[in-house]
Protein backbone atom coordinates (compact mmCIF):
# COMPACT_ATOMS: atom_id res chain seq x y z
CA UNK A 1 0.00 0.00 0.00
CA UNK A 2 1.63 3.41 -0.72
CA UNK A 3 0.21 6.68 0.49
CA UNK A 4 -2.14 7.89 -2.21
CA UNK A 5 -3.91 4.24 -1.58
CA UNK A 6 -4.91 6.09 1.99
CA UNK A 7 -6.22 9.00 0.79
CA UNK A 8 -8.48 6.83 -1.09
CA UNK A 9 -9.44 4.82 1.45
CA UNK A 10 -10.02 7.97 3.64
CA UNK A 11 -11.78 9.26 0.69
CA UNK A 12 -14.11 6.36 0.66
CA UNK A 13 -14.81 5.93 4.46
CA UNK A 14 -16.04 9.83 4.12
CA UNK A 15 -18.14 8.50 1.02
CA UNK A 16 -19.46 6.42 3.22
CA UNK A 17 -20.80 8.45 5.54
CA UNK A 18 -22.16 11.12 3.10
CA UNK A 19 -24.33 8.04 1.92
CA UNK A 20 -25.14 7.14 5.27
CA UNK A 21 -26.55 10.55 6.11
CA UNK A 22 -29.24 10.46 3.41
CA UNK A 23 -31.18 7.52 4.91
CA UNK A 24 -31.81 9.38 8.24
CA UNK A 25 -33.26 11.90 6.07
CA UNK A 26 -35.12 10.10 3.52
CA UNK A 27 -37.09 8.94 6.61
CA UNK A 28 -37.66 12.19 7.84
CA UNK A 29 -39.19 12.69 4.43
CA UNK A 30 -41.43 9.63 3.93
CA UNK A 31 -42.80 9.99 7.37
CA UNK A 32 -43.51 13.40 7.42
CA UNK A 33 -45.18 13.09 3.90
CA UNK A 34 -47.51 9.90 4.88
CA UNK A 35 -47.71 10.80 8.49
CA UNK A 36 -47.70 14.61 9.73
CA UNK A 37 -47.50 16.37 6.32
CA UNK A 38 -45.79 19.08 8.43
CA UNK A 39 -43.64 21.70 6.74
CA UNK A 40 -41.78 22.43 9.91
CA UNK A 41 -40.42 18.92 10.52
CA UNK A 42 -38.64 18.71 7.51
CA UNK A 43 -35.75 21.02 9.23
CA UNK A 44 -35.12 18.29 11.04
CA UNK A 45 -33.59 16.81 7.76
CA UNK A 46 -31.32 19.68 7.47
CA UNK A 47 -28.59 18.75 9.88
CA UNK A 48 -28.17 15.06 7.59
CA UNK A 49 -27.97 16.88 4.52
CA UNK A 50 -25.52 19.15 5.49
CA UNK A 51 -23.25 16.63 6.75
CA UNK A 52 -23.35 14.45 3.48
CA UNK A 53 -22.73 17.42 1.53
CA UNK A 54 -19.66 17.87 3.79
CA UNK A 55 -19.14 14.40 3.53
CA UNK A 56 -18.79 14.48 -0.48
CA UNK A 57 -16.69 17.24 -0.45
CA UNK A 58 -14.02 16.29 1.42
CA UNK A 59 -14.51 12.73 -0.44
CA UNK A 60 -13.38 14.56 -3.58
CA UNK A 61 -10.95 16.33 -1.74
CA UNK A 62 -9.17 13.23 -0.67
CA UNK A 63 -9.59 11.50 -4.26
CA UNK A 64 -8.11 14.50 -5.94
CA UNK A 65 -5.32 14.44 -3.21
CA UNK A 66 -4.84 10.68 -3.97
CA UNK A 67 -4.52 10.99 -7.55
CA UNK A 68 -2.27 14.13 -7.55
CA UNK A 69 -0.18 11.62 -5.58
CA UNK A 70 -0.24 9.26 -7.95
CA UNK A 71 0.59 11.19 -10.72
CA UNK A 72 3.88 12.26 -8.70
CA UNK A 73 5.06 9.27 -7.67
CA UNK A 74 4.76 7.80 -11.17
CA UNK A 75 6.58 10.58 -12.61
CA UNK A 76 9.50 10.73 -10.00
CA UNK A 77 9.17 6.98 -10.38
CA UNK A 78 9.40 6.62 -7.12
CA UNK A 79 10.22 2.63 -6.22
CA UNK A 80 9.79 0.22 -3.53
CA UNK A 81 13.51 0.15 -2.43
CA UNK A 82 15.17 -2.40 0.13
CA UNK A 83 14.12 -0.81 3.16
CA UNK A 84 12.67 -2.03 6.45
CA UNK A 85 10.92 -1.02 9.33
CA UNK A 86 13.53 -0.66 11.54
CA UNK A 87 16.52 0.72 9.51
CA UNK A 88 14.11 3.86 8.47
CA UNK A 89 15.39 6.95 10.41
CA UNK A 90 11.90 9.06 10.22
CA UNK A 91 8.31 7.80 9.75
CA UNK A 92 4.99 9.26 8.94
CA UNK A 93 2.01 8.82 11.41
CA UNK A 94 -1.30 7.96 9.85
CA UNK A 95 -4.21 7.01 12.45
CA UNK A 96 -7.33 5.70 10.61
CA UNK A 97 -10.07 6.54 13.18
CA UNK A 98 -12.61 3.50 12.09
CA UNK A 99 -14.14 0.92 14.58
CA UNK A 100 -10.87 -1.07 14.68
CA UNK A 101 -8.50 1.78 14.61
CA UNK A 102 -4.94 1.37 12.65
CA UNK A 103 -1.91 3.76 12.63
CA UNK A 104 0.13 3.42 9.49
CA UNK A 105 3.56 3.90 9.32
CA UNK A 106 5.14 5.63 5.95
CA UNK A 107 8.35 5.34 4.68
CA UNK A 108 9.08 9.27 3.33
CA UNK A 109 9.75 7.99 -0.28
CA UNK A 110 5.27 7.47 0.42
CA UNK A 111 5.84 3.68 0.42
CA UNK A 112 3.97 1.92 3.48
CA UNK A 113 6.76 1.06 6.07
CA UNK A 114 4.12 -0.97 8.83
CA UNK A 115 1.06 -0.44 10.86
CA UNK A 116 -0.32 -1.10 13.96
CA UNK A 117 -3.83 -2.44 15.37
CA UNK A 118 -5.44 -4.64 17.62
CA UNK A 119 -5.24 -8.36 17.97
CA UNK A 120 -8.59 -10.48 18.46
CA UNK A 121 -6.90 -13.28 20.58
CA UNK A 122 -10.18 -15.76 20.99
CA UNK A 123 -9.02 -17.49 24.09
CA UNK A 124 -7.77 -13.36 25.80
CA UNK A 125 -10.73 -11.68 24.37
CA UNK A 126 -10.83 -9.07 27.24
CA UNK A 127 -7.10 -8.19 27.15
CA UNK A 128 -6.00 -5.15 25.09
CA UNK A 129 -3.34 -7.14 22.23
CA UNK A 130 -1.56 -4.93 19.65
CA UNK A 131 0.56 -6.17 16.64
CA UNK A 132 3.31 -4.08 14.78
CA UNK A 133 3.64 -5.74 10.91
CA UNK A 134 5.87 -4.43 8.82
CA UNK A 135 5.11 -3.78 4.93
CA UNK A 136 4.40 -7.58 3.62
CA UNK A 137 1.96 -7.79 6.67
CA UNK A 138 4.55 -9.87 8.51
CA UNK A 139 4.15 -9.52 12.16
CA UNK A 140 7.30 -8.16 13.77
CA UNK A 141 6.18 -7.22 17.30
CA UNK A 142 3.30 -7.60 19.58
CA UNK A 143 2.39 -5.00 22.44
CA UNK A 144 -0.18 -6.17 25.26
CA UNK A 145 -1.91 -3.31 27.83
CA UNK A 146 -2.52 -4.08 31.78
CA UNK A 147 -3.47 -1.85 34.35
CA UNK A 148 -5.52 0.77 34.22
CA UNK A 149 -4.35 3.86 36.59
CA UNK A 150 -1.23 2.56 36.65
CA UNK A 151 -0.44 1.51 32.86
CA UNK A 152 1.74 -1.35 31.61
CA UNK A 153 1.98 -2.02 27.80
CA UNK A 154 4.30 -5.31 27.89
CA UNK A 155 6.41 -5.92 24.62
CA UNK A 156 7.22 -8.76 22.70
CA UNK A 157 9.21 -9.52 19.47
CA UNK A 158 8.44 -12.00 16.55
CA UNK A 159 8.57 -14.70 18.10
CA UNK A 160 6.44 -13.49 21.43
CA UNK A 161 9.52 -13.37 23.83
CA UNK A 162 8.88 -10.67 26.39
CA UNK A 163 11.59 -7.60 25.71
CA UNK A 164 10.79 -5.36 28.47
CA UNK A 165 7.61 -2.45 29.02
CA UNK A 166 6.70 1.01 28.73
CA UNK A 167 5.48 1.65 32.56
CA UNK A 168 3.14 4.91 33.24
CA UNK A 169 2.75 5.44 37.04
CA UNK A 170 0.48 8.35 38.87
CA UNK A 171 2.73 10.33 40.45
CA UNK A 172 -0.20 13.16 41.63
CA UNK A 173 -3.40 14.16 40.08
CA UNK A 174 -2.56 15.45 37.08
CA UNK A 175 1.59 14.04 36.67
CA UNK A 176 2.26 10.86 35.09
CA UNK A 177 5.71 8.84 35.05
CA UNK A 178 6.63 7.13 32.32
CA UNK A 179 9.35 4.77 31.97
CA UNK A 180 11.08 1.74 29.91
CA UNK A 181 11.90 -1.49 31.87
CA UNK A 182 14.09 -4.38 29.90
CA UNK A 183 12.84 -7.91 30.07
CA UNK A 184 14.68 -7.94 33.90
CA UNK A 185 12.64 -4.74 35.32
CA UNK A 186 15.38 -2.63 35.02
CA UNK A 187 15.28 1.14 33.93
CA UNK A 188 16.37 1.79 30.18
CA UNK A 189 14.90 4.85 29.52
CA UNK A 190 11.89 7.70 30.02
CA UNK A 191 9.04 9.12 27.83
CA UNK A 192 8.94 13.21 28.39
CA UNK A 193 6.16 15.34 26.55
CA UNK A 194 3.91 18.32 25.90
CA UNK A 195 0.50 18.22 27.45
CA UNK A 196 -0.72 20.62 25.02
CA UNK A 197 0.60 19.64 21.57
CA UNK A 198 2.24 16.24 20.18
CA UNK A 199 5.95 16.42 20.97
CA UNK A 200 6.65 12.87 22.52
CA UNK A 201 10.24 12.06 23.28
CA UNK A 202 12.26 8.68 24.49
CA UNK A 203 15.13 9.16 26.38
CA UNK A 204 17.71 5.92 26.90
CA UNK A 205 19.31 5.82 30.70
CA UNK A 206 22.04 8.12 29.69
CA UNK A 207 19.96 11.10 28.97
CA UNK A 208 20.50 10.92 25.47
CA UNK A 209 17.21 11.51 22.77
CA UNK A 210 16.42 7.97 20.71
CA UNK A 211 13.25 8.75 19.44
CA UNK A 212 10.79 12.02 18.66
CA UNK A 213 6.84 12.25 17.58
CA UNK A 214 6.11 15.77 16.40
CA UNK A 215 3.52 17.07 14.61
CA UNK A 216 3.67 20.47 12.43
CA UNK A 217 7.76 19.61 11.99
CA UNK A 218 7.75 18.09 8.21
CA UNK A 219 9.78 19.37 5.34
CA UNK A 220 8.86 21.05 2.65
CA UNK A 221 10.44 18.60 0.02
CA UNK A 222 8.15 15.91 1.28
CA UNK A 223 5.00 18.12 0.89
CA UNK A 224 4.39 16.78 -2.66
CA UNK A 225 3.51 13.15 -0.95
CA UNK A 226 2.17 14.09 2.07
CA UNK A 227 0.34 17.28 1.54
CA UNK A 228 -0.97 17.90 5.14
CA UNK A 229 1.60 19.62 6.94
CA UNK A 230 0.79 19.01 10.54
CA UNK A 231 1.42 14.79 9.37
CA UNK A 232 2.97 13.44 12.64
CA UNK A 233 6.88 12.66 12.38
CA UNK A 234 8.37 9.65 14.12
CA UNK A 235 12.10 10.32 13.93
CA UNK A 236 14.98 7.85 15.50
CA UNK A 237 18.31 8.82 16.46
CA UNK A 238 21.35 6.59 17.15
CA UNK A 239 22.03 2.76 15.66
CA UNK A 240 19.67 0.69 18.37
CA UNK A 241 19.09 -2.77 17.71
CA UNK A 242 15.52 -3.93 16.55
CA UNK A 243 14.39 -4.69 20.02
CA UNK A 244 15.57 -1.79 21.26
CA UNK A 245 13.49 0.21 18.83
CA UNK A 246 10.45 -2.21 19.13
CA UNK A 247 10.70 -1.50 23.02
CA UNK A 248 11.02 2.47 22.57
CA UNK A 249 8.00 2.61 20.25
CA UNK A 250 5.64 0.84 22.95
CA UNK A 251 4.43 4.81 24.00
CA UNK A 252 2.78 4.81 20.86
CA UNK A 253 0.51 2.79 21.79
CA UNK A 254 -0.12 4.48 24.68
CA UNK A 255 -0.42 7.56 22.74
CA UNK A 256 -2.61 6.46 19.86
CA UNK A 257 -4.63 3.87 20.97
CA UNK A 258 -5.52 5.02 25.08
CA UNK A 259 -4.86 8.48 25.44
CA UNK A 260 -6.53 9.59 22.08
Amino acid sequence: MKIYDYYRNTANISLNGSIAALFPAALIVMTNLYLFKNQEIMLLTIPFFFYSFFGFQLYLFKMKQSFSINRYMEKNKLMVRNQSLYNARELLIFLISTKSPTVMLYFPDGHLAGYIQRMIERRKFFRKTFVLCNQKEEAVGFFQVKGKWNRYIEVYDQERNYIGCFEKKRQSFMKYKKELLDSAGMYVGFVEGSSTFMDERVFNDSNQQIVRLRRGWMPLEWSSLFPEPNTPVLSFSGEGSEKDKLLSMSFLINEYFIER
